[in-house]
């Protein structure tokens, strides 16, 4: 089975990842026959361009006049775009045959599913879950996100406790599955964000507009991870906590909001409290800035809450984690989804 001409388009986001598109372009070409393949370039500065130009002509190239960040980059090349489903993929993942169809069969069995995921294994550990996504995403009922297959750095292996197709809370960025009329419908991705949490976000927003999303194990990618930010920058570690709330904010009814806010809020002073005694002054202070953002923007993130009309009840939602996952992993010492 090959995907139908103008029915899928597989689009790679770049920046100065010539090394990447060099090293796993190649394995997209070869195992996505008939689905568009395109790279959205967000202004590269290493060649990227000029290689793919000469390397790989069949490649359809969409240039960013600046660096646009994930969220933007994305939502700008995507409206250049005309496919019946998108296929959102970092390019530092390597895929295997045929694995597109199973996510695609899953997609085209339901209309109410607007994203998926396959499952995806560390590109270097190939027998481990990778951090970022893993076996599809969670959330806990103070928002905090995790995966079937990863609680917080802990990683499980692969023995195929997860070769099963599941709805899931959300799906990642890495290598996601979405119906492009169902992307634009709902504004695409928080361009605010820039990077990190934009697919929880979405797909927050998309199980608010009562869609589905959806994990099928069926399906196997290799991710290699960390090619933009490393964990240990205190930029992340701003992104990850502004985005965290932020995201909150926008999709939580106004009767879970206030306790929930307050909780995260003082769970993340802890946090900083303890990278400080580790020593890791500047991530500590990351932490207090996004606050302070969060704060300063109060009126775009709440113009951006009003643009949602609809909004459940975290626990009523498929994929919730009715507990704090912080509790689980620290006190309770859990290592896995299925030991919750």
């Amino acid at each position: 089975m090959a995907c139908k001409p103008g029915h899928t388009a597989v689009v790679i986001l770049n920046w100065n990842g010539r090394h990447h598109l060099q090293q796993f372009l190649p394995s997209v070409l070869e195992h996505s026959p008939g689905c568009e393949i395109i790279v959205a370039d967000n202004a590269s500065t290493d060649e990227s361009v000029v290689y793919l130009q000469e390397h790989f002509p069949q490649v359809r190239l969409i240039r960013h006049q600046t660096n646009l960040g994930f969220c933007e980059g994305y939502n700008q090349a995507l409206r250049q775009v005309e496919a019946t489903y998108y296929v959102l993929l970092n390019s530092d993942v390597a895929v295997t045959p045929g694995w597109v169809i199973p996510v695609l069969s899953l997609l085209e069995s339901d209309e109410h599913i607007a994203v998926c995921q396959p499952k995806i294994n560390a590109y270097q550990h190939p027998h481990m879950f990778e951090y970022a996504g893993a076996a599809g995403g969670m959330i806990d009922a103070l928002g905090y996100p995790f995966c079937r297959g990863r609680l917080f750095e802990h990683l499980e292996d692969d023995q195929g406790q997860y070769n099963d197709v599941q709805e899931v809370f959300w799906a990642t960025g890495a290598c996601m599955f979405v119906r492009a009329d169902a992307f634009h419908a709902l504004g695409g991705l928080e361009p605010a964000f820039f990077a990190h949490m934009e697919e929880i976000d979405f797909c927050w927003r998309v199980r608010n507009a009562g869609y589905k999303v959806m994990y099928s194990g069926l399906s196997q990618v290799f991710h290699l991870g960390g090619g933009t930010l490393h964990k240990s920058n205190p930029h992340k570690t701003f992104l990850n906590f502004r985005n965290g709330l932020a995201m909150l904010y926008k999709n939580l009814p106004f009767r879970e909001l206030l306790p929930v806010m307050i909780f995260r809020i003082i769970l993340d002073w802890i946090a900083a409290a303890r990278m400080l005694v580790a020593g890791q002054a500047a991530d500590a202070k990351a932490v207090l800035e996004a606050h302070a953002s969060l704060l300063r923007n109060a009126a775009y993130w709440h113009s951006r809450r009003k643009l949602q009309l609809t909004k459940h009840n975290i626990a009523q939602m498929n994929g919730v984690y009715k507990g704090s996952i912080v509790w689980a992993y620290f006190i309770r010492q859990k290592r896995t989804v299925q030991a919750l």
